[in-house]
């Protein structure tokens, strides 16, 4: 939903809900260690439950008008049974990367200045980075740039003319680069002891 209402989110990766300082942070804000949970800054709200969360953004950052979109469209993100099995499904193939925090990932990871991602949730490029810095426990925020999405010329303008995901802008380290696998290659070098 995030990406369709073209959103730039900052996370703080939990992995499997219970590793990690930004764990601790949650615990200590709400009393639970339970993924997904929002706080949007702009209105105030804080909220768990993945649903709720989707209906929120929806009316808080979707078309005012309801009438300009068919929302049966978009059945692949709000039928849960359908979300849930399939991102599990994905997780289970992928060997359930970032469910635990990488053993070897740097101890101050979490107190690091936010990574900025720019790409987009269903890019096959991308889904590898955003596995890495979850395991690794580093806070980054996904600047969407689906098809369509305005940000897409501010990336075209921002690298000189190029468009290509995932881009990785690093401001622990001045480094902004291109390709998946370079990234998470320079991920495991910075981040990692």
């Amino acid at each position: 939903m995030m990406n369709l209402l073209d959103l730039t989110v900052e996370y703080r990766p939990c992995p499997g809900a219970r590793a990690g300082a930004f764990s601790d942070e949650l615990y200590k804000r709400t009393g639970r260690r339970t993924v997904p949970y929002l706080v949007d800054e702009n209105t105030g709200t804080e909220m768990f439950e993945s649903n709720d969360i989707i209906e929120y953004l929806l009316e808080t950052y979707g078309p005012s008008d309801a009438d300009s979109y068919d929302r049966k469209a978009l059945w692949p993100i709000t039928l849960e049974p359908f979300s849930i099995g399939t991102a599990t499904a994905v997780a289970l193939v992928r060997d359930m990367p970032s469910a635990a925090r990488q053993s070897n990932a740097r101890p101050d990871n979490e107190q690091m200045k936010p990574l900025e991602v720019w790409g987009y949730e269903c890019s096959p490029f991308v889904r590898p980075v955003r596995e890495k810095l979850g395991a690794l426990c580093l806070p980054h925020s996904m600047v969407s740039c689906a098809r369509g999405s305005v940000n897409r010329d501010k990336l075209w303008q921002r690298t000189g003319g190029k468009f290509q995901v995932p881009y990785l802008v690093d401001p622990n380290t001045g480094i902004e680069m291109f390709e998946g696998p370079e990234i998470v290659e320079y991920l495991e070098k910075v981040y990692t002891v």
